[in-house]
């Protein structure tokens, strides 16, 4: 797929008096839309060469979820069904009827939930590396959820790190996990951890249930277990890659683009 030049817009939309959305927008108006959405401590900057290898008639919306990237919210809820009001916040400023939304890591949890939010809208969701991870994504225990925030409260920097390495195959560049270390550890606060929180508790199995589009997730092999296929393949189309490590958007722009593209935008 050749790379193309884009007249990217950077915008921005307000949500009541407390947070206000950065986007990039991208493409035709009128074009087959795709909204991108990040992972946790990460931002839109993230899609930026994707977009740019995303055929030429597609409208492209990369956004930044509350206190990531540009966006800046004081707001107490830091739900996945918030941040998908985020995202759909967008959306309508952008008087899209119809839009594919794609979500990394945490994204692809606000993807769904966007899908739920938005059933007219939304005609497919797209999960890239995210869903599949069985410790992260069913909804935990209260016992489950405290053990795990304990570990970022005492030491977030560590558990950051256990993030990191836990989407790392074998083989990874130790520079390029350093790499994503020292950007996801200084993401703002106290809305990474809360966000993170909210992710933690938030109930996939119950959002699925509800969401009735199709939904696609582009997981890396390595890093998908059996058990993940078994539970979820039915309703989940889990395809394996091989493009790199968790952040495998960044990694391998192309590709991913590629992957976009051949899902298309229903």
């Amino acid at each position: 797929m050749t790379e193309t030049s884009r007249n990217k817009k950077h915008l921005g939309v307000q949500r009541g008096d407390h947070t206000t959305i950065r986007y990039t927008a991208s493409g035709p108006a009128g074009g087959p839309t795709l909204a991108l959405v990040h992972g946790w401590a990460c931002d839109r900057g993230d899609f930026d060469a994707v977009t740019n290898h995303l055929p030429k008639n597609y409208r492209v919306l990369a956004i930044d979820l509350a206190e990531h990237g540009e966006s800046r919210s004081t707001r107490a809820l830091w739900t996945m069904e918030e941040f998908a009001r985020d995202v759909a916040a967008v959306l309508e400023t952008e008087s899209v009827n119809k839009a594919v939304v794609a979500g990394h890591s945490l994204g692809g949890a606000v993807a769904v939930e966007v899908g739920k939010l938005l059933p007219d809208t939304v005609s497919r969701v797209v999960a890239l590396d995210a869903l599949h991870y069985l410790s992260l994504f069913p909804a935990m225990s209260d016992e489950q959820v405290e053990a795990m925030l304990r570990l970022f409260r005492e030491d977030f920097a560590a558990g950051v790190r256990g993030l990191v390495e836990g989407g790392s195959p074998a083989g990874t560049d130790p520079a390029l996990k350093e790499t994503y270390f020292e950007k996801m550890v200084a993401v703002r606060q106290p809305a990474g951890l809360r966000s993170i929180e909210g992710l933690m508790r938030w109930d996939m199995d119950a959002a699925l249930r509800e969401t009735k589009q199709p939904i696609t997730v582009f997981a890396i092999r390595d890093l998908v277990t059996q058990e993940a296929i078994d539970r979820y393949g039915d309703r989940l189309d889990i395809v394996l890659i091989e493009l790199g490590s968790h952040h495998f958007p960044v990694e391998a722009p192309e590709g991913t683009a590629k992957l976009l593209a051949d899902v298309g935008t229903d």
